[in-house]
């Protein structure tokens, strides 16, 4: 069974799409053009209908269907497609550009999936991503509260050197990187959502629509955290612990692709 039909119900609740990063998307991603946008790793499409809002003519993709149900149910309008990274099911050059958001971890095989992307994108076409690396998780506080669950997020996450190495195959180049801070004011309540607000991590609720915690963590190194978490909170000791984890390398990145023209 798809991860997301397992642990989905529910996940749309604090999951709602970020305006700060809709907006950096978008302006990486450039003016609109004529054909067709997809969102890759769509979820339940709130990405997806805020592209669409801005203009992009855009369909979503993912893997799950209960994902994709609910996206269906709240935005009719927009086109949804039950696929992956690596069998999109597009017509080859059906694509003009691609975004992909919080979804690069789970794709199983980062070769298949850039060279099924780049099969579908057109020349002169542009993907914008946005993820994180194991670098930047290291930096994470909830390392001191979630030290195993932390491990298996890191593990699955894809360094930039994978990134690279799974585009040799393709025509895709990666253009520019940049790196990505959590504001104070996130709307979307991903793992790293709490990194001002150590709060957020102490409802079950956030707690579910986060895939580490959901699906990655152990229950009782979660239960034993969350005390020691809650305790730091309450004696403004978890000043301390997120002092000691503060870095300079961001907490996410954008990367760019672009397929070069046929010409």
């Amino acid at each position: 069974m798809e991860k997301y039909d397992r642990i989905g119900r529910g996940y749309d609740s604090t999951r709602s799409a970020d305006d700060h990063i809709l907006g950096r998307m978008a302006e990486l991603m450039g003016p609109v053009k004529k054909g067709r946008y997809l969102d890759v790793g769509c979820g339940t499409g709130n990405y997806t209908a805020g592209l669409h809002a801005m203009g992009y003519p855009i369909a979503g993709l993912d893997p799950s269907m209960e994902m994709i149900a609910t996206a269906k149910k709240k935005f009719p309008k927009i086109d949804w497609h039950l696929g992956s990274a690596e069998n999109p099911g597009m017509p080859r050059g059906s694509i003009q550009g691609i975004f992909a958001t919080l979804t690069l971890h789970h794709w199983p095989d980062l070769k298949a999936a850039f060279r099924a992307l780049d099969t579908i994108l057109v020349p002169d076409g542009r993907m914008v991503i946005f993820s994180s690396d194991p670098q930047q998780m290291a930096g994470y506080w909830l390392n001191h509260y979630f030290p195993d669950m932390m491990q298996s997020s890191i593990d699955q996450m894809p360094s930039l050197e994978q990134i690279k190495r799974s585009l040799w195959n393709t025509s895709l180049e990666l253009r520019m990187i940049q790196s990505y801070n959590i504001r104070p004011d996130l709307k979307d309540l991903f793992l790293y959502c709490g990194k001002h607000r150590p709060e957020r991590y102490l409802d079950p609720v956030i707690r579910k629509g986060i895939s580490s915690f959901a699906d990655l963590a152990y229950a009782n190194e979660v239960a034993l955290g969350l005390i020691h978490l809650e305790r730091d909170i309450e004696s403004g000791q978890i000043d301390r612990i997120m002092q000691t984890y503060a870095n300079g390398d961001g907490d996410y990145r954008f990367f760019v692709l672009e397929k070069p023209s046929s010409s």
